[in-house]
């Protein structure tokens, strides 16, 4: 049986028990305060919001090197003959160009797979990936089920403001900047082509919680949902209120709940709260 490796990057906001529980390979994005860079793995996500709060001047965030992917398929071609390599939206970054520039240069079947979304998303893309590796599906046959997979995950979130957005440039084609000015909250849905689309508008998180919870709703009809995953930004109150209000209303237990990384964090700030369901 050929041995499969599994690599994705860290904006998947994966736990590390799934990553220990799958051995699943992670390639950090960089976050930078001023003068300190730190790997997104370097810097706790209650470390980054404290300091986000703090710091008068927004962090940057940069994406991994060709050199970077290219260091660890060439360790991972070692003792293994495929690897399967699952990324952040290209919509959203350039960290899948990374890993396709590194892997002209490698001998090896490397398969790189766009994830057309964002942190839980990719999430539950690469778990059903290492699932599928496990029960001894061949690369091809795991990667062609992805593309099905991939249009079975439906992710939306709320933010706080939308400051962070803005000034990140990742704004995709959610509308009403000045809307943050008067107290909007949007939900956003990653949409079919990978960027960030406006779904609703509310006048308080509480509204905007309760609009992804019959968003959910509405998106489950007629489709048997399977994995529910829940992530914030530094609001574990507003997360834990969503948690229950979607376990109730999918009757689905979260597989997941965990906080948004310190990358995706910088483009979507404090007070993101956020779900990914996979339909099957």
């Amino acid at each position: 049986m050929n041995r499969i490796a599994l690599v994705t990057d860290s904006t998947a906001d994966l736990t590390e028990e799934i990553k220990n529980e799958y051995d699943i390979h992670v390639v950090p994005l960089k976050v930078r305060f001023k003068d300190q860079e730190y790997f997104d793995y370097e810097i706790t996500s209650e470390e980054f919001y404290r300091r986000l709060a703090q710091e008068s001047q927004l962090p940057i965030t940069s994406q991994p090197s060709p050199e970077d992917f290219s260091n660890i398929y060439h360790e991972l071609l070692k003792d293994h003959d495929e690897i399967i390599s699952i990324h952040i939206s290209s919509g959203l970054s350039g960290t899948l160009n990374a890993a396709n520039l590194a892997k002209e240069g490698l001998n090896g079947r490397i398969h790189i797979i766009d994830s057309k979304t964002i942190s839980l998303g990719i999430g539950l893309m690469v778990a059903e990936a290492a699932r599928n590796i496990r029960e001894g599906l061949s690369a091809l046959q795991v990667v062609d089920g992805l593309s099905k997979v991939r249009k079975n995950i439906e992710t939306l979130f709320t933010l706080n403001t939308l400051e962070y957005l803005q000034k990140g440039g990742r704004i995709g084609k959610v509308q009403g900047i000045v809307g943050s000015l008067l107290n909007i909250k949007p939900v956003v849905r990653v949409g079919d082509d990978g960027i960030y689309h406006t779904y609703g508008k509310t006048r308080s998180q509480e509204r905007a919680l309760d609009s992804i919870v019959q968003a959910f709703r509405d998106l489950a009809r007629g489709r048997k949902h399977i994995r529910l995953a829940v992530a914030h930004g530094a609001a574990q109150q507003a997360g834990l209120y969503l948690k229950e209000a979607l376990e109730n209303a999918l009757q689905l237990k979260t597989s997941v709940f965990t906080q948004v990384g310190p990358v995706i964090g910088v483009h979507t700030g404090p007070g993101t709260i956020g779900a990914a369901v996979q339909f099957e």
